[in-house]
């Protein structure tokens, strides 16, 4: 089940937590107390010198926060997109850094310690020398088995197998938890097998960005098949990128795939043969692991009908050419240099517009979290996360789940008996902050020195057994979805839970020395972002036990969408790219998280003031300085290849524009003066209140 994040999937960071934080058990005395005590932004907790003020606040309110900001920002040339997030995301690189590096420089470090597989990661993913004396080796007994595949059974047989180690196949099989029984794990069969982002990029024959894409696409693949010492390259190029076509013909869109109740579609193992023919069923559940399943659930039973017919209608050759090149993909940060940089020039920068690979370094860094990241994540909160930073974060998600339930007391459009239940959801809400309660196992992976891609492998593989494991086991509630260096935060609806990384709880989303109401306007909305999730178009459908369940009433969900309808109509307006607009309908669950967390948090940090009036500080008003702290985190820019593929595949936002949510706050409109005709300003009766 896929949670519901505050940000992108592409930049789900790695990071650390802030220094004013960790210096405040050091400041003891005069000098040094008054340097902690200073916020790492301005003078109470904003950057004053980052405001545009020759924009008003009501005609683009996030220029007019951080619009010189955002002038002299130059995104830097490893990156496809820079801002909060992944300044902080650089941080985090250069701590784990440290960490893993040491590991890797450790000497007599036990066998099979957590210490040894860390560093010996890290150290085998930095041994380009060995990478290269090794040339294809290490992937020539994954090519030589697609070419001894001589029939449908056995290419099924090498998806499955290709599911453990991650590789892209067009039948994904995988444990996950069942939505209509969240205590045990289901499961799933869905749609997969692209090498580019999205149907669309196949499909969409209006704009020329992706005819071009589609060139360039078709010559990597070539390129990568003539490196791999393939014969007749571009022919199979052309034979691999029809095939993928017709894949994305059937594939269900990102608009489709939010509905969650859709994707739920259980079927009796012995009936798959005859509802989805083409598939060899047996040899595809064998060689993934869950022959045994008595049921399982179909994602996308018309993808799979479609991709079934594939299979037995196009040659089995072009098959084979497919099933190469996207393990050849896979595989590719760990093959020799020309691999790493051919897959670059088409991943990083045709598709995300990013001049410079980042370096080996980084590279490896966010390898090894990959692969080991709580054996990392326990060695990074142990020096980079103090105990009162989850101590304030503790108190201050108590306030914002007091002022959401206060928000769903006086709901006057759901029916009482709904409104019972929503606020019964709400207190039994788990909130988990900084890291796990205990730590993942990793004993059964074996990691070697000297053999990169190998690591890479049994890490995909030992990951993917431990989600089989899980199978008729009870559900562990205690575990995470993130690292604790992960900058970003998510709601599980099926558990109730609320997380929030570590590496979230520093500035600008929370810094202990800055203005509070700075501080509500950023962490107080990510956290109200995040309980709200667990009501938006999707998390609804979830009631307090976490079970996918029909709990609202008709007239519930007719009032509520006519309220989310103005969402979507709202946000598909925004144009950040000449002739491409936000997709209202695939960003309406997040548009929906910061409007909530903005009104929850606003209402949380009045809450706080216990009814007096906030200090002016800096010439700004309390009311002021919580919508700037809340803009304040959204300060990102993009190269136009990566903002693209954000507003196709992306159910986010981008960055730059969420500050705009704060056009439907009552508030907002007399903190900045905002008047008719302002390009921001709607009427009251326009304004959209839904919690």
């Amino acid at each position: 089940m896929k949670t519901s994040s505050l940000l992108t999937g592409a930049a789900l960071g790695l990071l650390a937590l802030a220094s004013p934080l960790s210096a405040q058990g050091a400041a003891k005395t005069g000098a040094s107390a008054a340097k902690a005590a200073k916020p790492q932004y301005g003078t109470f907790g904003f950057d004053v010198a980052g405001m545009d003020r020759t924009v008003a606040p009501g005609d683009d309110f996030g220029r007019f926060a951080s619009g010189t900001y955002l002038k002299n920002l130059v995104i830097p040339a490893d990156r496809s997109n820079y801002g909060m997030f992944t300044k902080l995301r650089d941080l985090s690189q250069d701590r784990t850094r440290v960490i893993v590096e040491a590991a890797a420089a450790q000497k007599g470090a036990k066998p099979g310690s957590e210490a040894q597989k860390v560093g010996d990661f890290y150290a085998s993913f930095l041994d380009e020398a060995t990478i290269e004396a090794k040339g294809l080796a290490p992937i020539r007994p994954h090519l030589d088995g697609i070419s001894s595949i001589s029939n449908t059974t056995q290419l099924a047989k090498a998806f499955g197998m290709a599911a453990r180690l991650g590789v892209s196949t067009p039948v994904g099989v995988g444990p996950e938890q069942d939505l209509k029984n969240p205590d045990v794990y289901a499961v799933y069969v869905g749609q997969g097998g692209l090498g580019l982002p999205d149907r669309d990029y196949y499909l969409d024959a209006k704009n020329p960005k992706f005819a071009d894409i589609r060139g360039k696409y078709v010559a990597h693949i070539a390129a990568m098949l003539k490196l791999a010492g393939i014969d007749n390259p571009e022919a199979r190029a052309q034979g691999i990128f029809a095939l993928e076509t017709k894949l994305a013909e059937v594939h269900w869109s990102k608009v489709e795939e939010r509905q969650i109740e859709k994707l739920y579609n259980p079927y009796k193992a012995a009936d798959l043969a005859a509802a989805f023919p083409g598939v060899d069923w047996v040899a595809l559940l064998s060689a993934a692991g869950v022959q045994d399943q008595k049921e399982l659930i179909i994602s996308h039973p018309s993808a799979i009908k479609g991709t079934g017919a594939l299979l037995t209608s196009l040659p089995l050759d072009t098959w084979k050419d497919y099933l190469r090149f996207h393990t050849l993909s896979r595989a590719a940060t760990c093959l020799p240099k020309a691999f790493v940089d051919e897959n670059f020039a088409f991943y990083g920068t045709v598709l995300s517009g990013q001049p410079e690979n980042q370096p080996r370094w980084k590279r490896g860094v966010d390898a090894a979290t990959s692969a080991l990241g709580e054996a990392v994540g326990k060695l990074y909160v142990a020096k980079y996360f103090p105990p009162e930073a989850k101590r304030q974060m503790d108190l201050l998600v108590k306030n914002i789940i007091a002022a959401m339930d206060v928000r769903l007391s006086n709901l006057t459009w759901m029916d009482p008996k709904t409104k019972i239940e929503a606020r019964a959801k709400l207190a039994k809400f788990t909130p988990k902050i900084g890291y796990p309660s205990h730590w993942r196992d990793y004993s059964k992976l074996e990691i070697r020195r000297g053999d990169a891609l190998g690591n890479a492998m049994r890490a995909a593989a030992f990951e993917y057994q431990r989600s089989l494991d899980k199978i008729g086991k009870p559900i562990d509630r205690s575990e995470w979805g993130m690292t604790p260096m992960t900058v970003n935060a998510y709601a599980n609806p099926l558990w109730n839970e609320i997380v929030f990384p570590a590496a979230i709880l520093q500035p600008p989303f929370f810094d202990a020395h800055a203005d509070p109401a700075v501080n509500y306007g950023a962490i107080g909305v990510v956290i109200g972002h995040e309980i709200s999730h667990h009501f938006d178009d999707q998390g609804r459908k979830f009631d307090k036990e976490g079970k996918l369940s029909d709990w609202w009433t008709a007239e519930d969900v007719k009032r509520f969408t006519a309220l989310t309808d103005k969402v979507v109509k709202q946000y598909a307006a925004y144009e950040p790219l000449p002739g491409t607009h936000v997709n209202g309908e695939l960003t309406l669950g997040e548009n929906m998280a910061d409007l909530a967390g903005a009104n929850v948090a606003y209402d949380a940090y009045h809450k706080s003031l216990q009814g007096k009036p906030a200090k002016v500080l800096g010439g700004f008003t309390g009311d002021q300085r919580f919508f700037l702290g809340f803009a304040q985190v959204w300060r990102q820019k993009y190269r136009d290849e990566s903002l693209l593929q954000q507003l196709v595949t992306n159910e986010h936002t981008p960055g730059h524009l969420r500050p705009n949510v704060v056009r439907n706050l009552d508030g907002w409109y007399p903190a900045f003066s905002v008047k008719p005709g302002q390009g921001l300003y709607l009427a009251p009766e326009d304004r959209i209140k839904v919690w």
